[in-house]
């Protein structure tokens, strides 16, 4: 399955990554990613943006941590409360913050449900959902995590062709 997207070309690109984060580790990447991807970017918490705004965005990129398989019940309703005709074809992508532990892998992961409700609601997704790891319950980060979502970013800013 290829991922590759072009975007109508135009002066500037807009991205918004919104997140939600327990302890502060979801946040860290989402900024990351914000920082990396190009175009105009905004990076807000769930409760922060009105789903009306998905109107006016070439790329929405949602985040949560992983909690019991599922995202945060504020990323949930956010996907709940946006509107069919605003995510129709709009590009989209996923990303949760997980640990690796035999009983998380039982319940599955938030990106993969992330994916799944916004692609319901007729997001085009650019990218497989991706995980981000924690050592631990509430973090830290593992080392190296921030440099691969920026990595990641750049990737989906490729595969877009998205002017910085």
């Amino acid at each position: 399955m290829s991922f590759t997207w072009h975007l109508d070309r135009r002066d500037t690109v807009k991205v918004l990554v919104v997140y939600d984060s327990a302890y502060g580790n979801t946040e860290l990447i989402a900024k990351a990613i914000g920082g990396a991807i190009g175009g105009e970017s905004r990076v807000a918490r769930a409760i922060e943006v009105n789903p009306d705004e998905i109107r006016t965005t070439d790329l929405l990129i949602l985040g949560s941590p992983t909690h019991g398989g599922r995202p945060t019940p504020a990323i949930q309703d956010f996907i709940d409360k946006a509107p069919g005709d605003a995510v129709n074809c709009v590009k989209v992508a996923a990303f949760d913050t997980r640990f690796s532990s035999r009983m998380v892998r039982v319940f599955g992961y938030a990106a993969e449900r992330i994916a799944i409700s916004i692609e319901a609601k007729g997001g085009k997704l650019v990218s497989p959902p991706e995980a981000f790891f924690v050592k631990g319950k509430k973090g830290p980060l593992r080392e190296g995590e921030l440099e691969r979502a920026a990595t990641w970013a750049k990737m989906i800013s490729t595969n877009l062709s998205l002017k910085s």
